[in-house]
């Protein structure tokens, strides 16, 4: 059968060429205790006050929800100091990012992102139509001057995890406003700041300035990492009038459901929470990479809430895969990133007290086996 087979429908150019995304995993070997840290999922679980504004919209689940998310738009906007109008709400931030590229991009438009950037940007690029342009890194970390030399007439969206996922790596500020510096007005810069509640760099910015003052440049955010609502699924994003009126032309009409609004209002309003969450991983973020390091393995540095595991290339009973393997056996489910272009390496989340020491002991144990 071939594209022009009229035989049967055919879908739109692109999607046959899309590898469709895997989630992490979520299932250890029989018999032993699950410690999943594939999905950079909190250890800490939800805010109290999330649970329980969840609980309470079990009350009136007959009824649709605000369309608008008013309720959950207000409460992100006074946390953040931002206007409500600019925010749009979403199911999940992956939601956002398929809904820019189908808005922004089309037959033969281009969209960019680095090579072991976030998965979806390629996903829905293809999805819209457009030419994937994938772009390399220095040392897992995006390069601005090789995403500007990218840049064509073609070129609609340029993709950037900061940080990014799955490397936990990030561009400064500077770097940041010299990279939208350098595109042209017509091209849309897309920061995905999914982890930046985790950063504690003095040089980095989430890049809530940046949208205020351009009107070509838009961040997207999300609870499912230190909010802890992953299971929810919600989005948010922060942009300048014209896009965020032309994504709410073409979102759906009811896309964030009334228990996840609920919830999202109460947890972002929730600071002691988030100061806790912050305040674990500053603990055991250096306290992994140190113990890693110290059995001979690479951490590439990172500001997230994961680490990324390089394992010895020159070994391969030290490789990548024979650690899953051994890891799995024993309960700790870590994410292979091979898609991302990444074979001998393994990423773990920052999980419970337990998961964390238990991950060292077991590493320890298959690096001097």
């Amino acid at each position: 059968m071939t594209q022009t087979d009229r035989s049967i429908p055919q879908p739109n150019d692109g999607v046959m060429q899309i590898a469709a995304y895997v989630p992490g995993r979520d299932k250890a070997a029989p018999g032993v205790r699950l410690h999943k840290l594939s999905s950079n999922e909190t250890p800490l679980g939800a805010s109290p006050a999330a649970i329980e504004a969840y609980r309470q919209a079990a009350d009136t689940l007959q009824i649709y929800p605000d369309g608008s998310a008013a309720a959950l738009r207000t409460a992100i906007a006074n946390v953040h100091g931002l206007n409500p109008d600019n925010i749009v709400c979403s199911n999940g931030s992956d939601e956002l990012l398929g809904l820019l590229a189908s808005t922004y991009i089309g037959p033969g438009d281009e969209g960019i992102f680095t090579e072991h950037g976030f998965l979806v940007y390629k996903i829905q690029i293809l999805a819209a139509g457009g030419t994937p342009v994938v772009v390399p890194e220095t040392d897992h970390r995006a390069d601005v001057d090789t995403i500007l030399a990218a840049v064509t007439e073609r070129t609609k969206i340029v993709f950037l995890a900061n940080p990014n996922n799955p490397t936990g790596t990030y561009l400064s500020d500077a770097e940041v406003r010299r990279l939208h510096a350098g595109l042209p007005p017509h091209v849309v810069l897309v920061l995905d700041a999914a982890y930046a509640e985790y950063v504690r760099r003095n040089d980095y910015a989430s890049g809530i300035e940046l949208v205020s003052a351009n009107r070509n440049v838009v961040m997207t955010r999300t609870f499912s990492k230190i909010h802890g609502l992953a299971a929810l699924r919600i989005g948010w994003l922060y942009g300048p009038a014209e896009i965020v009126d032309a994504l709410n032309r073409v979102r759906g009409p009811f896309n964030v459901n009334a228990p996840a609004i609920a919830a999202g209002a109460a947890a972002i309003a929730d600071r002691a929470h988030v100061d806790k969450a912050i305040a674990h991983n500053d603990t055991w973020l250096p306290k992994l990479t140190e113990a890693f390091e110290a059995l001979g393995l690479k951490v590439t540095p990172s500001v997230g809430n994961f680490v990324l595991i390089h394992f010895p290339d020159d070994d391969p009973d030290r490789s990548a895969a024979a650690a899953d393997a051994w890891l799995v056996q024993r309960g700790y489910v870590l994410r292979q990133v091979v898609p991302y272009g990444l074979p001998n390496a393994l990423r773990m989340t920052i999980g419970t007290d337990e998961a964390n020491k238990g991950v060292i002991e077991a590493l320890t144990a298959f690096m001097k086996r």
